[in-house]
């Protein structure tokens, strides 16, 4: 007789359950959340202890190789399709999703989440603190703004350099308002000089990285999407096709079909990670905007932009590059722009972007 668990993971505690092949439940208990304690607890089913079922989730990153490390069947399951699975239970509780989920190891209709490896996670880290740092910096200033439009003083037609000065100019009058604008410009100024530091970070990772060098050879292809895509893969194996990483990114459209009547097409899943997705799209908005030389995926967007829109042009553009650096990752080639560019101008592009790349932060 084969025995599944299904794990319900919690930040302190994790509701355990253990059923056989026919789905009778043999054991039921709540236990520390702790690789340890959860080995502890099926011992006794291990030698025919088949799958070991856990929710993706935050502690995965972490939960799962222990698991593993300790010789338990450990599986990761997509947080979407537990979530439909369950979605026909009355009360919902920990031990209730502890048993759906060794329900669904036991009938095997689960998928699988893949578990990254430790450098991405450090990698993604990287990049999430400094998103968070930059958008903290943009909070200020746009309070600041807001603030000062009470008063009449609209501050505008500045850069980020000159805006302390601008801000600082329009406040000299008044001691009060002077003073709190004090106290809010520090707090800028050393918010964006951690931003400055966590930026520069990321700069010399892509600089030391090869794979992320190919990339930047791609137009509107910057040191943050060439980081976050290669933390976002991983793997790249794991896809068998290079068009599949626009569906995970949520690229693809959606639809919704029933019948021969009803088959909508509507607009992009928005599936996947978010900062992968945006990051993307930023890259297919400067290759259709900034840059200005002869390029085959940027003619075929604005074309499409002619007909369509911006925005859905850029979202195609943006499916396009995920596809595009895939594939340059599997068969490690090089962009090439378009048909009459040799290699040695490729070469030469992508030997002007290391330069002003390492030459930056030296």
């Amino acid at each position: 007789m084969e025995f599944f668990c299904g794990l319900d993971v919690g930040l302190e505690a994790t509701a355990l359950c253990v059923v056989d092949e026919r789905g009778e439940v043999h054991l039921r208990c709540t236990v520390e959340t702790d690789p340890q304690a959860i080995h502890d607890a099926v011992v006794p089913f291990l030698p025919r202890l088949r799958r070991v079922g856990h929710e993706a989730g935050s502690l995965s990153p972490w939960l799962h190789p222990e698991l593993m490390r300790l010789g338990l069947p450990a599986v990761c399951l997509e947080t979407v399709h537990v979530r439909a699975a369950m979605a026909a239970q009355r009360n919902k509780t920990d031990a209730a999703d502890a048993l759906g989920i060794a329900h669904l190891m036991r009938t095997g209709w689960f998928r699988h989440a893949h578990i990254k490896s430790e450098r991405c996670y450090r990698i993604r880290l990287l990049l999430t603190q400094r998103r968070n740092l930059k958008r903290k910096v943009l909070d200020l200033e746009n309070t600041i703004r807001h603030s000062l439009k009470a008063f009449g003083i609209r501050i505008k037609g500045t850069g980020r350099g000159g805006f302390e000065q601008a801000v600082r100019d329009a406040v000299a009058g008044d001691a009060l308002t002077s003073e709190l604008m004090d106290a809010m410009l520090i707090a800028r100024a050393a918010l964006w000089k951690q931003y400055c530091r966590l930026h520069d970070l990321v700069v010399k990772m892509v600089a030391r990285d090869e794979l992320c060098r190919r990339f930047l050879g791609i137009p509107g292809v910057g040191p943050v999407t060439a980081l976050s895509f290669v933390a976002a893969i991983d793997d790249p194996s794991r896809f068998r096709r290079s068009r599949d990483v626009a569906a995970y990114f949520g690229l693809t459209s959606r639809r919704w079909q029933s019948g021969s009547s009803i088959d909508v097409q509507g607009r992009i899943s928005k599936a996947g990670d978010p900062d992968m997705r945006r990051a993307l799209y930023e890259a297919g908005s400067a290759l259709m905007t900034r840059f200005k030389g002869q390029d085959k995926l940027r003619s075929w967007g604005l074309e499409l932009a002619k007909r369509s829109c911006h925005r859905k042009a850029t979202v195609a553009v943006a499916r396009k590059l995920a596809v595009i650096m895939h594939a340059m990752w599997t068969d490690g080639t090089f962009y090439v722009g378009h048909a009459g560019a040799s290699a040695a101008d490729v070469a030469a592009r992508a030997a002007v972007k290391d330069r002003r790349l390492l030459g930056a932060h030296a």
